[in-house]
């Protein structure tokens, strides 16, 4: 049975790791209303970008000089961009998005595919690699706060391992922030560009163009094409961060809260070892009185 002295000591560190906790979970909060903030104030730009995307190359018909917009039929290879974070103590946050990149690999793998593989953040990229996986690039170290550059230096690679046929889709894993206490793993189809605009959770709406363009769609869609791949791209980047800092917050707050029961169980069996000290100490003290008699 454990002394009173080791329960001491593991009732002291237990509190100590409280005290830990408790500060992260006010640092993930106090993050988390920050990234809110930046995800609130894109969703509508972003929304927006994708309508009018789909909207100029619906008007614009069959145009053959932008391979973004080339769907395949013969689909033999397809890339996975698997969105993590940098860092753990997040619940289940990045568990969740290797779990479903890799049942996605194995989908497209059971019907003859290759899968390349794109990941942001080191958690997500260590764990596929330790799985056998082989990471054709990943980019790590800004997932706390991500910028546009990211999202741009992601969007090209991706971009080019399509444009240049080594690829003929492109799925993006995520966390899509729903509040603090919810995050979505979402699969969205990178490219080709969709056919349909799809609104939140809505079901898509395919649009038929009505546009009349200057100096022409083509032109226009050259320029349009990749800014929409990097606002997506960006988008999902902005959500995965709100989703771990709401899993974080999450995350701490139990742990703090288990930290305190295991605290009032400690001190409740630290009692317990004192009563029965004293019940011995009085036991020896009556047995001695009587050895006297």
């Amino acid at each position: 049975m454990a002394t009173q002295q080791d329960i001491k000591r593991r009732i002291r560190s237990v509190r100590n790791i409280g005290k830990i906790t408790r500060a992260m979970e006010l640092v993930a909060a106090a993050r988390l209303r920050r990234a809110q903030a930046r995800i609130e104030a894109l969703r509508p730009y972003a929304d927006r970008m994708q309508a009018l995307t789909v909207e100029v190359a619906a008007a614009a018909g069959a145009v053959h000089d932008q391979p973004l917009l080339e769907r395949r039929d013969d689909v033999k290879a397809v890339a996975v961009l698997a969105l993590s974070g940098d860092r753990g103590l997040a619940g289940a946050f990045n568990a969740q998005i290797v779990r479903r990149s890799l049942e996605l690999a194995r989908e497209e793998r059971g019907q003859g595919r290759d899968v390349r593989w794109l990941t942001v953040g080191r958690r997500g990229t260590s764990t596929l690699r330790f799985r056998g996986q082989q990471i054709d690039h990943d980019y790590t170290g800004f997932t706390d706060r991500p910028e546009y550059a990211n999202a741009q230096a992601v969007a090209a690679r991706a971009a080019e391992l399509y444009a240049e046929g080594e690829v003929d889709r492109v799925v993006m894993v995520y966390n899509h922030f729903v509040s603090a206490l919810t995050q979505r793993v979402e699969t969205l189809e990178l490219l080709p560009v969709p056919e349909e605009v799809v609104r939140g959770d809505e079901e898509p709406v395919t649009i038929q163009g009505a546009y009349l363009e200057e100096p022409d769609s083509r032109e226009i869609l050259a320029e349009l094409l990749p800014t929409y791949l990097e606002v997506t791209i960006y988008r999902a980047m902005l959500e995965s961060t709100a989703s771990e800092y709401g899993a974080r917050m999450t995350a701490m707050r139990n742990a703090s809260d288990n930290a305190g029961g295991l605290i009032d169980s400690l001190t409740l069996q630290m009692n317990r070892a004192r009563q029965a000290e004293i019940t011995q100490e009085i036991l020896e003290v009556v047995a001695g009185a009587d050895a006297l008699e």
